[in-house]
């Protein structure tokens, strides 16, 4: 006796399902969902330290063996490397999906002036509005004070900001973005589900930074989410989040300590 093909292929699709389901957690596990829950513990830490989220400060890039500028530099590089293998991860395991890797996604060198074009468009109109929400946030007291960068004044002080500053671009927006919707996507969410997935996981692992920094990243996830349906390429806001960071990690060591308008610790 034959068994029915219907319910044998749907089981089929149900076990392609869950694989997608396990990898898609996994793949987080090891990168952007780890650092949301990471960012959770340092906020509840953050809330019950006595004195007011202003008056705690948030370094993004400081220094891994001060005083030791060679060994912090090999610290430096080892962690920007290390940071980028679940992307490299993520272009195997589409590749073993039978596409072109990280190319499906829009990653790639095939529009590089339509990519740096669009790209620039959204961090000039994403970079003075976040500025301003973040003054506003701190002001009121929802907010760490944040430290873009606190290096030594050595000479790959600003190169390894520029690395660092790519390596956030690629890995949030590479993994955050395009690979999450793609796969949400094939497990049949719905467009507005999908968003708010993105979204609400780019917040949470900027939630270390305060209240401010979670809604400030949210709101930024649901930009990107949008311009990428549209585009199709996630080049463009790779390019918009690396010149954010590059900004606000050079203009930070540029000017802190010498204008009145921006907070230091």
């Amino acid at each position: 006796m034959r068994a029915d093909p219907e319910p044998v292929a749907k089981a089929l699709h149900e076990d392609g399902r869950g694989v997608l389901r396990t990898e898609t957690l996994l793949v987080l596990a090891l990168s952007l969902g780890a650092s949301a829950v990471s960012s959770l513990i340092s906020f509840i830490g953050s809330l019950t330290k006595p004195g007011g989220l202003k008056d705690q400060a948030a370094t993004l890039n400081g220094s891994y063996a001060p005083g030791r500028p060679w060994l912090d530099l090999a610290w430096q590089l080892f962690g920007i490397g290390t940071a980028l293998v679940p992307v490299l991860l993520v272009a195997h395991l589409l590749t073993r999906e039978g596409v072109p890797g990280l190319r499906v996604l829009g990653f790639d060198r095939t529009r590089p002036g339509w990519d740096l074009g669009r790209g620039a468009l959204v961090a000039a109109g994403i970079g003075s509005a976040g500025l301003a929400f973040y003054l506003a946030a701190r002001a009121s007291g929802f907010n760490l004070t944040v430290v873009p960068e606190a290096l030594p004044d050595v000479w790959w002080k600003f190169p390894v900001l520029i690395l660092s500053a790519l390596q956030n671009a690629v890995v949030e927006e590479i993994i955050v973005l395009a690979y999450l919707l793609r796969r949400l996507d094939q497990l049949g969410w719905s467009p507005m589900a999908a968003l708010l997935a993105s979204s609400v996981l780019r917040g949470s692992y900027h939630l270390y930074q305060g209240i401010g920094g979670f809604l400030g990243n949210m709101v930024m996830g649901v930009v990107f989410v949008l311009a990428y349906r549209r585009w199709g390429r996630v080049g463009p806001l790779v390019v918009a989040h690396a010149l954010l960071d590059i900004v606000a990690f050079g203009g930070y060591a540029l000017l802190a300590g010498k204008v009145g308008w921006l907070p230091t610790p």
